[in-house]
């Protein structure tokens, strides 16, 4: 029973594209490894940017960074 989950950070997908990376995710199971679709569990997290850090700071802070074309 595989449980994927799935975290972005960014802007907010739309509710076409969720059900989009849900097949296809789901498909791949199946394909590779024999899964049952029916037991195979998909999770998409949308994190806001401000709650996601890396290398010190957030990731909203190193975009801004980024846009006023500072080295990151």
């Amino acid at each position: 029973m595989p449980y994927v989950n799935v975290q972005l950070t960014g802007d907010r997908l739309a509710a076409e594209q969720k059900l989009e990376l849900i097949q296809r995710i789901t498909k791949v199971f199946v394909d590779v490894l024999g899964k049952d679709p029916a037991t195979t569990f998909i999770v998409i997290q949308e994190i806001d940017p401000e709650n996601w850090g890396v290398h010190g700071t957030s990731v909203a802070l190193r975009r801004e960074a980024r846009a006023r074309g500072e080295k990151l």
